[in-house]
């Protein structure tokens, strides 16, 4: 179960990491391609990579504190299997 779970986090992180790197690279490519509608805006045209940025962040560091509590759920489940076989 903990096994499962500990993928399920894997890919959850790599969802979030990919979806990240896509919306940079679009925002990139509609910079790119229409720099004038960037222009009009008081922030610059990054700003929205900043703040997928920052979410995507906040997400991958809940996920990986997650994944540092069932890998110690794991190693106690494994450390007490040990102690019960001697």
């Amino acid at each position: 179960m903990l096994k499962k779970l500990n993928q399920i986090t894997n890919i959850t992180i790599g969802s979030f990491v990919g979806v990240f790197i896509g919306c940079g690279i679009y925002v990139f490519w509609d910079y790119k391609k229409h720099p004038d509608l960037y222009a009009m805006q008081s922030a610059p045209w990054y700003t929205s990579i900043f703040v997928y940025g920052i979410v995507m962040l906040i997400f991958v560091t809940v996920a990986v504190i997650a994944k540092l509590i069932i890998r110690k759920k794991m190693k106690e489940g494994i450390n007490s299997t040990d102690a019960y076989s001697q």
